[in-house]
Order: structure tokens, then C-alpha cells, then sequence
């Protein structure tokens, strides 16, 4: 069995940057001071006339790529997620959302993912952050191949974009020969008739290993990857309570705004059925390993494939 290859959606951004820049002579880059760790920096060397360094000021480098924008350009502001939805906020709410403008936001480093870093840069408040400023697109791809989509679409796609990228390698687990993104479109990754499984991000992996485990122990679970969580696919989420019965979410991301809200916000209206979140509960992350981490905080395939257990017993 070949060995599973992995990368860091971050390094995908970069390089799909690069890749679709000369399609796009409009598009231009900013960073802020941190293109070695977005991966903004492989643009950078290809087009150093359209990258923009703005320096350790994040709330000023959404204002110019407002700025760029309303002249036309294409910019895709890039930094950590927590400088991007957190300290930046208000700008990118009153400059970019209020005036709808085409800004593309890079957002690295998401999650407890980020490791050693810390409480202060895992950011796991920044989708919920960016689902309440009216008019903005949030997409959160699960791998590689994803992440190039995403950008791609980013491009076409008229308006604000928050695209959510990690640190940590990820497994490749879509065919690029055979994948086709659709803004707003959740994909069933695998189908089932017990439970929905519904992840994004690095969690879609963990999902459909979880549901492989579910079905060693006579568990049909669905899962779905939500790689864009604003506009959400309510259409399928719907179908899915309706046919399952009951819903597992799974995000590296607090339990509070993200995808998990969004998504027993939707069942709720069209088909009220058991909705159990994973993510982030009420509190800060901490420093250690990555992968050590995301398995202290239940961010793992065992404890989707344990919580579903549970799941379907509230199934009525």
C-alpha cells in the first residue's frame, strides 16, 4: 500500500497563488510580515512586483486591500487567523464587509493545530467571527487538493472571501484529477443510512476513518465535508437529518458560532433532529505537539466514531 501523502493546505495557498497568476493579472498579494509562514513568500519570489509586504499591521493591511480592491484589483490579504478575523475585525467588518468589496483573506495557521505556538495564536473563534459580517464567504478546505480549488473559486467568486488554511500537514485525501469545488456545495464523502457525520477541514479525514470503525461495529455513517460554511448547503444538511435521523459535527473549531452552529441552526428549521458537536468546548488551547493535541481535545477519529455511538441512541 502506497504511503499516504501529506501537505499543509498553507503550502497549497501559496502555490496556487502562484500557479493561477498569470491567468489573473489582477491578482495581487499582501502579507504582514510573515510570508515564510503563510507560504505567500513562493508568489512573492515568482511576482515580486504584485506582492505587498505591510509589516506587523494587519488592521492596516486590510484597509489597503480595500483600497486595492475598490481600484479594481483582485488582493488577497494573508496572515495568521488570529491577526486576520481577530485582531483585524473591525476593519475587515466596516472596509471590506459593509462596502462588499472583492478582498480575499489568506488565513493561516487556524486552530489548536498550530501547536507550540499557543492559546494566544490557536485561533478557534475565527469562523464564528467571520459568519456574523453580512455578505461574507467563509471556506474551510480539508486537503490540498481542496485548497487549490478554493482559491480558484475564491478568484472567480465576487466579494469577500475568508479562506481558512493550517499548519500542520494534512492527508491528501481527494482525487485532483477528478474533484470539482462548488462554492456553497457540501460533498458526501461516503454514504450511510445510521448517522451523519458532517466535518470540515482536517477533520474530514478523521470523519471517514471514524466511519470506517462505525462499520466494523454495524454503524452505516455518512460524512460530509462542508468546505464552505457560509453560504452553508442547508439543501443537504436537510436531507441528510431527514434520512439519518441525527447529525455528528466535527470541526477544529469552537463549538460556539462554527460549523456545528450552523448546522443545528439549519436542522433546527427544516428538520429538528439530535445535533452533537465536536470541536473546541469553552476554553483555551495550550502549547504541545500538534497531533497530540487534537487528540486531548477530541479533535480525533476515535472520539467521532465513540460519540456517534452515543448519537444514534438518541435517535427517536
Amino acid at each position: 500500500m502506497a504511503d499516504v501523502v501529506k501537505k499543509a493546505t498553507r503550502e497549497s495557498y501559496g502555490e496556487a497563488l502562484r500557479d493561477l497568476a498569470e491567468q489573473y493579472p489582477q491578482l495581487v498579494v499582501l502579507d504582514a510580515d510573515l510570508a515564510a509562514a503563510t507560504k505567500t513568500g513562493i508568489f512573492k519570489k515568482a511576482y515580486p512586483d504584485r506582492f505587498f509586504d505591510c509589516g506587523i499591521a494587519e488592521a492596516n493591511m486590510m484597509g489597503v486591500a480595500a483600497g486595492l480592491a475598490s481600484c479594481g484589483k483582485i488582493p488577497f490579504a494573508s496572515t495568521f487567523a488570529m491577526f486576520a478575523a481577530g485582531r483585524a475585525f473591525e476593519i475587515v467588518r466596516n472596509s471590506i464587509g459593509y462596502p462588499h468589496l472583492n478582498v480575499k483573506i489568506g488565513a493561516t495557521h487556524a486552530g489548536i493545530s498550530v501547536g507550540e505556538d499557543g492559546a494566544t495564536h490557536q485561533c478557534n473563534e475565527d469562523i464564528a467571527l467571520m459568519r456574523t459580517i453580512p455578505g461574507m464567504t467563509i471556506i474551510n478546505p480539508c486537503d490540498d487538493v481542496e485548497a487549490r480549488a478554493a482559491v480558484k473559486a475564491a478568484l472567480d467568486f465576487n466579494g469577500p472571501v475568508y479562506m481558512r488554511f493550517g499548519r500542520l500537514a494534512v492527508p491528501v485525501i481527494n482525487d485532483a484529477a477528478t474533484y470539482k469545488f462548488e462554492l456553497g456545495k457540501g460533498v458526501v464523502m461516503r454514504d450511510g443510512s445510521d448517522i451523519t457525520i458532517v466535518a470540515t477541514g482536517l477533520m474530514v479525514n478523521e470523519a471517514m476513518q471514524a466511519a470506517e470503525a462505525l462499520a466494523a461495529d454495524g454503524i452505516s455513517a455518512r460524512v460530509v465535508n462542508i468546505h464552505t460554511i457560509k453560504p452553508l448547503d442547508r439543501e443537504l444538511i436537510c436531507k441528510c437529518a431527514r434520512e439519518t435521523g441525527v447529525i455528528v459535527t466535527a470541526e477544529e473549531h469552537s463549538v460556539i458560532g462554527g460549523l456545528g452552529s450552523a448546522v443545528a441552526e439549519a436542522v433546527t428549521e427544516c428538520c429538528p433532529v439530535p445535533v452533537v458537536k465536536i470541536g473546541v468546548n469553552d476554553e483555551f488551547g495550550h502549547s504541545g505537539p500538534a497531533v497530540d493535541l487534537l487528540k486531548e481535545f477530541g479533535l480525533s477519529a476515535e472520539n467521532i466514531a465513540k460519540t456517534a455511538k452515543e448519537a444514534v441512541k438518541l435517535k427517536k
